[in-house]
């Protein structure tokens, strides 16, 4: 693990600040906020849908950012970005207000998402980078845990306190990781036509982040108010779902350097699609099991569809990455409006939202199959 453990972490604490705390830690904060009257359902949902939409801005940039700065400069921001936003959701503005800083919050997600893997994958031994990959990803989880342990013990203050303390948990780790930021050399500018395809690969990640909007967005809200159970109950599943998000980013890293990156896609895909049915079970352990399985599917596919895209472009990964994050973002975007508006439209069914969700999940298995009879 010589060389790994450092830039690996690094990575960790950018995947943590800008996924696991910037978008997830706001999943037990959507019944919280509801319930102190910020916004109602519909309107949590929305800016659910627009923090989606600013990831896909910053996967977008990311690559541009990267190139005039340098990547340890692009992940500085994007960690700033995450800090900053945070605090300003601690002042309850309107609609407007909370809509354009969890905007930005997503932007700072997509950066350093769209930066974080790539480049610590560039910068440790072939035979590491799907364990590196793992590693990085396991920030997602931590966050997500961290997010859920955080927010119900400081919504106890008020809802302004546990924005407050989201940022501060991200300044935290921004000094952890400045010291040890990757950075690898530039990528070469590919010639036209030398990128490798990678439609399938990008169509069954794009399809896979469609479907697990449910439960990134809804989850809590379901376990909340859908079942009844009070705004504590909505953070202990999300508990749920951050220790499955562990496991999967450890299992999907190993899983890829064991089997290859597009053959474990197909395997993270099959429990995704079990993940998104399990809660349309009325007993409440379907919606346990379902949150915790859609947590080691959300993060164990981002592991190895990073370690598949790496196998499709060899040097030329961090574009294909780039361009596999920003089809998963744009999908994300689109159908968190598409289930803002279902939501709001079936008298906020939770039902609905989980049954689209499987659909989305089982389409993006078919083209995994495909990308992976491919070769």
């Amino acid at each position: 693990m010589r060389g790994v453990l450092a830039p690996a972490l690094a990575g960790a604490a950018a995947t943590c600040s800008g996924i696991g705390l910037a978008r997830f830690a706001y999943v037990p904060l959507f019944p919280a906020m509801v319930a102190a009257g910020w916004v109602d359902g519909a309107q949590a949902g929305l800016l659910g849908a627009l923090n989606l939409t600013g990831y896909l801005a910053g996967a977008l940039l990311a690559r541009i950012v990267a190139r005039r700065v340098g990547v340890p400069r692009a992940l500085d921001a994007g960690m700033a970005l995450a800090a900053l936003a945070a605090a300003c959701c601690a002042w309850n503005g309107g609609m407007a207000w909370l809509a354009a800083w969890r905007a930005v919050a997503g932007a700072a997600g997509g950066l350093l998402m769209g930066l974080a893997g790539p480049a610590v994958q560039a910068v440790v031994p072939a035979q590491r980078r799907g364990i590196a990959g793992g590693l990085v990803l396991m920030g997602v989880g931590t966050g997500v845990t961290l997010g859920a342990l955080l927010v119900p013990a400081l919504v106890g203050v008020d809802v302004a306190a546990a924005w407050l303390g989201l940022s501060a948990a991200t300044l935290l780790l921004w000094g952890f990781a400045r010291p040890r930021w990757p950075a690898p050399p530039p990528a070469p500018v590919p010639a036209r036509g030398d990128v490798p395809r990678a439609g399938l690969l990008i169509g069954a990640y794009a399809l896979s982040g469609a479907g697990l909007v449910p439960p990134m967005v809804y989850l809590a809200d379901f376990a909340a108010r859908g079942h009844g159970l009070g705004v504590q109950a909505g953070g202990l599943m999300w508990v749920v779902f951050g220790a499955g998000a562990l496991v999967g980013s450890v299992s999907g890293g190993a899983l890829a350097d064991r089997i290859g990156g597009r053959r474990a896609m197909v395997v993270g895909l099959a429990a995704q699609a079990v993940a998104l049915a399990l809660p349309l079970l009325p007993a409440l352990g379907g919606l346990v099991a379902g949150g915790f399985l859609s947590g080691a599917a959300t993060v164990g596919i981002t592991a190895v569809a990073l370690v598949a895209a790496r196998e499709r472009a060899g040097a030329q990964a961090g574009l294909v990455w780039v361009r596999v994050t920003a089809g998963f973002a744009l999908a994300q975007a689109a159908t968190g409006f598409a289930m803002a508006a279902l939501f709001g439209a079936t008298g906020e069914s939770h039902a609905a939202i989980f049954a689209a969700g499987a659909v989305l999940s089982v389409g993006a298995l078919a083209l995994g199959v495909a990308d992976r009879r491919a070769g």
